[in-house]
């Protein structure tokens, strides 16, 4: 397995936000029948995928700097 590579979190946190803006969508379009388990899936991956998104900008920009910058 690869090392941590952040522009993978970075892809996935994009993934999972997408899922958690699709499925509520859907549901409110009643394609999909509303129900706890789907609201909390839709909750946990927007939560996820921001939290994956932040994760891999940070281990990018951290992996940027050089040596001596303190910024």
């Amino acid at each position: 397995m690869a090392p941590f590579n952040p522009v993978h979190w970075m892809v996935t946190g994009g993934v999972l936000l997408v899922v958690g803006v699709v499925l509520p969508l859907l549901m409110v379009l009643q394609v999909l029948e509303p129900t706890f388990l789907l609201a909390f899936l839709s909750f946990a991956a927007s939560t996820g995928g921001f939290l994956a998104g932040i994760a891999g900008l940070a281990a990018h920009g951290m992996g940027r700097r050089g040596p001596r910058d303190p910024f």
